[in-house]
């Protein structure tokens, strides 16, 4: 008989929560429209409702600060433009920065163009270089506009955390708005706009157990918010056409109530990576973890092997039954270089494979991973070693 499969990729998506998943069905039953009056409508706005008020407490915020959409790469889109209102009177950004290791939806730019788009360097951990940041907000030209710094909680890769209050504080000083990609961060770490220091957060459902096309924008205030993306019949308070996703967004919902709760299991998930990084060291002592000298999510490990590329071990570990990522999953199924390597000084072209837990995980998980770990550097000791021979 065939062994279960194992899943270790939660940071490309995590699996439906059985919360979701009922909370789904049973929006699915709801004939009416939540823009409608009647109390088919009103129960459809209901759900949207308690769903809005669930994603705020993930985020420390009041209801009315989030915003719904398609999905984190839709929310990025909609916050990264240069065209912004505080009230009724247009606010100008002139210029994105951007640190290299973001995500593509980040590192894209959203409505800016390119050449109002600044890349700043990280450190060889992958964290932010501060001092890059003070020096490129010092000569930014505020007479032109605002400046806007797009940073990530932790990476989708590594895992590494950023040093995000203490790069909000330096935006702060110079008067610039700060957005913080949360996606990989939301369910992982406590979430708080204050404490962050952030203008706008963006999140993702189905990285937190809900459903896939669904996401949020989620802002520090009413006043000052981004011209909309989506143009239509005024939903989301008129920044964000169309009838919303009732579905997704009770699935949503569902999700963030429970990674709230989830965050109590933050240190099991993070004495299980330790105990699968340990093992890897005891079988392979030269392999590579990126970014293990600084703090990361509990749940994330991104290491590297010399002599085997990222994507021959991930197909190695598919067939020992383990579903793990060479990097990041955002590009319909491509691999390519690593751009998160290559900003840190790494070996870009080696690769990296990413393993990714979850509230689901055991040590029993961790014990048959390393069993399949241990098939697959036998094999690469062999070649290496007949390599040498030859």
């Amino acid at each position: 008989m065939a062994r279960e499969r194992l899943y270790f990729d939660y940071n490309a998506t995590a699996p439906l929560l059985d919360e979701a998943r009922s909370a789904m069905v049973d929006a699915m039953d709801l004939p009416g429209n939540p823009s409608s009056v009647h109390a088919e409508g009103r129960k459809a706005r209901a759900v949207v409702s308690n769903a809005r008020q669930a994603v705020a407490r993930l985020c420390g915020v009041p209801a009315a600060q989030v915003v719904f959409c398609s999905g984190a790469t839709e929310a990025a889109n909609h916050v990264l433009t240069p065209d912004f209102r505080m009230g009724r009177s247009p606010v100008r950004v002139s210029r994105l920065f951007v640190s290299a290791v973001e995500h593509p939806a980040i590192l894209a730019g959203g409505r800016f163009a390119a050449d109002e788009i600044t890349v700043l360097p990280v450190d060889r951990d992958g964290r932010l270089d501060l001092e890059a940041l003070e020096e490129a907000l010092a000569a930014h030209d505020q007479t032109s506009g605002q400046a806007m710094l797009g940073l990530q909680l932790a990476n989708n890769e590594t895992g590494v955390i950023q040093p995000v209050r203490q790069a909000a504080d330096i935006v702060k000083a110079h008067h610039g708005l700060m957005v913080v990609d949360a996606v990989q961060g939301a369910g992982r770490l406590p979430l708080s706009l204050e404490v962050l220091g952030a203008d706008f957060l963006i999140l993702s459902g189905h990285k937190i157990g809900g459903p896939k096309g669904i996401g949020a924008l989620v802002s520090a205030g009413e006043i000052l918010m981004p011209a909309p993306l989506l143009r239509g019949g005024g939903q989301e308070k008129g920044h964000r056409g169309g009838t919303e996703n009732l579905v997704s967004i009770a699935g949503f919902g569902a999700a963030a109530d429970a990674a709230l709760e989830g965050l109590g299991e933050i240190g099991r998930i993070a004495a299980l990576r330790d105990g699968l990084e340990a093992g890897l060291r005891d079988q392979a002592p030269d392999v590579i973890l990126h970014g293990a000298a600084v703090d990361r999510l509990a749940n994330t490990s991104f290491f590297s092997l010399p002599g085997l590329k990222a994507e021959t071990a991930q197909i190695a570990f598919d067939m020992e039954g383990v579903a793990v990522s060479a990097g990041a999953a955002c590009s319909s199924g491509k691999i390519g270089l690593s751009h998160v390597l290559s900003a840190m000084g790494a070996d870009a072209d080696l690769g990296a494979i990413r393993v990714s837990l979850g509230s689901a995980h055991t040590e029993n998980d961790i014990e048959r991973f390393l069993e399949a770990f241990k098939a697959i550097n036998t094999r690469r000791l062999a070649r290496m070693g007949a390599a040498v021979a030859a």
